[in-house]
């Protein structure tokens, strides 16, 4: 006698070449995992711009400008993001989205945990930098790589009335990335002396980056191989087109697009990377215990990207990107009117942090979608993409280096006045793009 015993996999049904069909639940929990290791290899870095860098690498300089020099190789990942982007589209269309996937992240979790053997500028002099820069800027390679398009596929397989819920789910990836590595750097930096924390302490959060894109290149895979991802690459709504035709046909869009998310790009790092520059060189607030209050602000921005979704069914995605926006906007002008919001008052810069990581996530929650929206079935992957690129590029990878810039030569108010510039960007895109009104709102 012999009993049949279901395999994980066979629970799902399958099409007659044997893929598995999966729920958007399941889509969705692939596509949170991806952004997660992404967002923590990022953060690992932006942190360590702070709290490494400048005394490993820059120590011939004074904290500050260490710091800008740190910021300064921070902002590289962002010019080659879409370099990377073009380069693994031409190896997606020759060897497949999974290899695309395994190389870029392999490539993104490597560059990361290589860091963590990174010698100090008294081990090897400049070479230190030349090699933080050279990692760095492989980082950004790799994350246009990771490009997977399985947020598209997570939209496409939603119910219609819940576009907007579902658009809000990989969003998820960037308020856990940060919780885990604020949380690593917050450990080590509060339990260890600065000695040990230089010496080893910091390496450890670095290390962890390769095990967590392992996981991630896995959770991706098994998306990638489903019968729903078949049918839309051969439907071409997730197959790369080429680059050039892109700009020449829809380059107006592309453009317009990066400004779309503006304003949220922009405070992404205006409330998570800049505030514990500003926190370790100007206040004697403990770093570790402010990075606490960052992890409290990330659990308020969760909360607030799964409202955005809520809020996007019931009035649409460009309304609640426009509303995020002029909120946004009132943000920024009362960091303007009362900079001692974020001085040195630890309950001001308490409130500060929590009510930008609420923002945040109301206005970060819908941007994928925005971007993906943009774009018509033959363009939608590749524009998506480099949309995405481009808007990152101008809204979130200078932003660290400008705010502390502006804020130690000019005061604090001057980030104000910036982050309010993002905002007027994203609102004048969205008047201008009405098609994200007419296609979802």
């Amino acid at each position: 006698m012999s009993a049949h015993v279901a395999s994980p996999a066979s629970s799902h049904p399958t099409d007659e070449h044997g893929r598995d069909h999966v729920t958007p639940g399941e889509i969705a929990l692939g596509v949170i995992i991806g952004r997660t290791s992404e967002y923590f290899d990022f953060f690992v870095f932006g942190l360590g711009c702070v709290l490494v860098f400048p005394q490993l690498v820059f120590p011939f300089a004074d904290p500050l400008t260490g710091t800008l020099y740190s910021f300064g190789i921070f902002a590289l990942a962002f010019l080659t993001r879409p370099i990377g982007s073009v380069l693994f589209m031409s190896i997606d269309r020759v060897y497949g989205r999974a290899t695309k996937l395994t190389a870029a992240l392999f490539l993104l979790g490597g560059s990361t945990a290589a860091i963590a053997f990174l010698p100090g500028y008294e081990t090897i002099g400049i070479w230190s930098g030349i090699i933080l820069a050279t990692f760095r800027l492989l980082q950004g390679i790799a994350l246009g790589g990771a490009w997977d398009g399985l947020s598209s596929l997570l939209a496409l397989n939603a119910p219609q009335n819940r576009r907007g819920w579902y658009a809000m789910l990989p969003q998820l990836g960037a308020p856990i990335g940060f919780i885990l590595a604020a949380g690593l750097f917050a450990f080590f930096e509060g339990s260890l002396s600065t000695e040990d924390f230089l010496g080893w302490g910091w390496r450890y959060p670095f290390f962890v980056a390769l095990t967590i894109n392992v996981v991630a290149l896995f959770a991706r895979l098994r998306m990638v191989a489903t019968q729903e991802f078949a049918q839309l690459m051969e439907t071409r709504e997730l197959m790369p087109s080429p680059v050039m035709q892109l700009v020449r046909k829809r380059g107006s869009t592309l453009v317009l697009g990066a400004f779309v998310p503006l304003a949220s790009f922009a405070l992404f790092h205006i409330v998570t990377i800049f505030p514990v520059s500003w926190i370790n060189l100007f206040t004697n607030r403990s770093v570790s215990e402010f990075l606490i209050v960052q992890g409290a602000g990330a659990v308020v921005c969760a909360g607030a990207i799964m409202t955005s979704g809520l809020i996007a069914d019931q009035i649409g995605r460009r309304r609640t990107l426009i509303l995020s926006g002029l909120m946004i906007g009132l943000f920024s002008l009362g960091s303007v009117i009362a900079p001692l919001l974020f001085g040195d008052s630890q309950a001001g810069q308490t409130v500060y942090v929590i009510i930008g990581f609420g923002l945040l996530g109301l206005s970060y929650g819908q941007t994928a979608g925005a971007v993906a929206s943009s774009f018509g079935q033959e363009y939608r992957y590749t524009g998506a993409a480099l949309t995405s690129d481009l808007a990152w590029l101008i809204g979130a990878g200078f932003a660290p280096l400008v705010a502390l810039t502006l804020s130690s030569k000019l005061g604090l108010a001057w980030v104000g006045l910036y982050l309010l510039s993002g905002a007027i960007c994203t609102l004048v895109a969205l008047w201008f793009d009405r098609r994200l009104e007419a296609r979802y709102g």
